[in-house]
């Protein structure tokens, strides 16, 4: 592990938590209670990683309203469907963010997801003692892949952006990462496509998060 690396940043949705199943089911029925014109399920998953709104108007023609009562019907059926055993984790990420924080890592989140459902499956899964920082809609001006959520993770961590990397499953999370001058991991298991991280030049592609382990050389 470089000396220079004190933190990673993770993506939650797709790189540490298997929400597709969830959301897309979550947004069909939004769609179909407003009457909306029909999207597939792989429509719907390429918006994941976006800001809830703007998964609903970059899906479907709609005016400013219409988005605000789509991400409202969407919230409303999400709290419904949410159930205890409704998000698994992927393959060895317990484990191997358990190893990056006995390593000394800084593990935090940035995530587009809001903050306080956020923290609720980081504690069901068990790592709230080892994620001490997350970032969430609604706490930095402008959403990724805009560079806000690293630059303030950096910023309020005393970090450089050689000091961390950044692990997320779509374009948006690269294209983040490198907008704060913060290289990039690329998981090609959750919502993004092998070939779209490769475009966006991430750094490092993997195809499952415990590779994670030597990249950064933790044991």
């Amino acid at each position: 592990m470089s000396n220079k690396l004190k933190s990673i940043i993770l993506d939650f949705d797709g790189t540490i938590g298997d929400t597709r199943r969830l959301i897309v089911r979550t947004m069909q029925q939004t769609i179909a209670e407003l009457g909306l014109e029909s999207r597939t399920d792989d429509e719907c998953a390429a918006m994941i990683g976006l800001p809830l709104k703007q998964t609903f108007t970059d899906l479907i023609l709609m005016d400013d309203a219409t988005g605000d009562l789509c991400a409202a019907t969407y919230r409303r059926i999400f709290d419904v469907n949410n159930t205890p055993d409704a998000v698994p984790m992927f393959p060895g990420v317990g484990e191997t963010i358990r190893k990056m924080h006995s390593a000394g890592l800084l593990v935090t989140i940035a995530s587009s997801r809001f903050r306080t459902s956020l923290a609720d499956f980081v504690n069901r899964m068990g790592l709230s003692e080892y994620i001490p920082y997350m970032l969430g809609a609604g706490d930095v001006e402008h959403a990724k892949p805009a560079p806000d959520m690293v630059l303030k993770t950096l910023a309020d961590n005393g970090l450089r952006p050689e000091n961390a990397i950044v692990v997320g499953d779509t374009v948006y999370d690269i294209r983040m990462a490198h907008a704060a001058g913060v290289s990039a991991v690329g998981v090609t298991y959750g919502n993004g496509h092998r070939a779209d991280l490769e475009k966006e030049r991430a750094e490092w592609i993997i195809d499952d998060f415990r590779e994670l382990e030597g990249i950064l050389e933790v044991q």
